[in-house]
């Protein structure tokens, strides 16, 4: 079975007015689900809107990441007030949260994406992670959203960090996706690879264009908005589990498992996790394009006040043994590195990420 996309999708400056009367069809007591404080005046227009149409509403906000605490929490609400529906509004975390509970519950899931960090209004999948932001496994889920939501209005309201990490995320979508799946003779597979190849270029040209400029009559940003929330979503709907993830995931989710004071987005230690992926293509599978690779991406990257080491995400991987801790969880057992065609080891891991940090990068 394969889940490729949400049943019915809106976008546009006016896609969450257009999909009020959908939404009242199937849905009468919805739960909207979010979290940050600064999309919280977004969260009560879209409470208003729905009270507006005679639906018994209710909120409720995470605490955490999405996690299990969290999710045990929201689950025992909604189970409380009988509602049939779960509304996530926000960044990737309360999309997953959402998504995860409607599955548990058996109940339809409507995502509504407040910036374009992420695909997961799109997926049918939820990563889980502690109450302090360390990964702990995704979860495949039994469908794609009932419905997304995707209101350029709302995304406008983001900060431009949240669009930059989104960028570096969808960029993964080629980087994984052609190493992992290039070998794979499955008509679908190739077409999701090929439509990442298409996302790459297209964020390659347009996304410093959607970060620099106003976001009102700026093709740019409309392209990269739907780009990164969008077409990231389809291409691993298609292609499926080995054109979603493979080292720069891996990486990420190593290196959440360093606690720091300084929160940073999911892309944007993607961002750091596919420099590395490209290292280590290089080293252990003789990639001569990867250091053509890493100078074109680092200049995007620093356009958009990307980090580019770990170093940069608050990490010295030369202290507390993290060098050991990111190696051990990159390469444990059911990691996404082992989707790479050449054999990875810790060691493997523990030389790269040292030569990385170590080396002074330049453009």
């Amino acid at each position: 079975m394969q889940s490729i996309s949400p049943e019915i999708i809106f976008r546009g400056n006016d896609a969450w007015e257009t999909s009020l009367p959908k939404i009242s069809e199937f849905v009468k007591s919805p739960l909207i689900l979010g979290r940050s404080f600064h999309t919280s005046f977004l969260r009560k227009k879209i409470f208003i809107d729905l009270k507006n149409q005679n639906l018994n509403v209710n909120s409720a906000n995470l605490q955490f990441d999405c996690c299990y605490e969290d999710i045990s929490r929201i689950k025992k609400i909604i189970l409380k007030n009988n509602h049939d529906s779960v509304i996530a509004a926000g960044g990737g975390k309360v999309l997953d949260s959402g998504k995860f509970i409607a599955d548990n519950l058996n109940i339809p899931c409507i995502t509504v994406p407040l910036s374009a960090s992420t695909c997961a209004g799109w997926t049918a999948l939820s990563n889980i992670y502690t109450k302090n932001g360390q990964f702990i496994k995704d979860v495949a889920l039994r469908s794609c959203p009932k419905v997304l939501v995707y209101d350029h209005k709302f995304i406008q309201t983001a900060p431009l960090r949240t669009l930059a990490s989104g960028i570096a995320d969808a960029l993964a979508k080629w980087y994984e996706s052609s190493t992992t799946s290039s070998t794979i003779d499955d008509g679908l597979v190739q077409q999701a690879i090929q439509i990442s190849r298409v996302l790459r270029d297209q964020l390659l040209i347009d996304g410093e264009k959607a970060f620099n400029g106003e976001c009102k009559n700026n093709p740019s940003w409309r392209k990269t908005i739907e780009a990164c929330g969008l077409t990231a979503g389809l291409v691993g709907g298609i292609g499926g589990e080995k054109c979603r993830t493979a080292a720069a995931h891996a990486i990420h989710n190593a290196i959440t498992q360093i606690i720091t004071p300084n929160k940073f987005f999911h892309g944007e230690i993607v961002g750091v996790g596919i420099l590395l992926q490209l290292k280590l293509e290089q080293m252990k599978n003789n990639n001569k394009l990867a250091d053509q690779s890493i100078k074109q991406l680092l200049i995007l990257m620093k356009a958009l006040n990307l980090p580019t080491t770990i170093a940069e995400l608050g990490i010295n991987v030369f202290e507390n043994n993290n060098l050991d801790k990111i190696a051990d969880f990159t390469c444990r057992e059911k990691s996404e590195i082992h989707f790479l065609p050449f054999k990875i080891n810790k060691q493997d891991i523990v030389e790269v990420i040292a030569n990385f940090e170590r080396q002074k990068i330049k453009i």
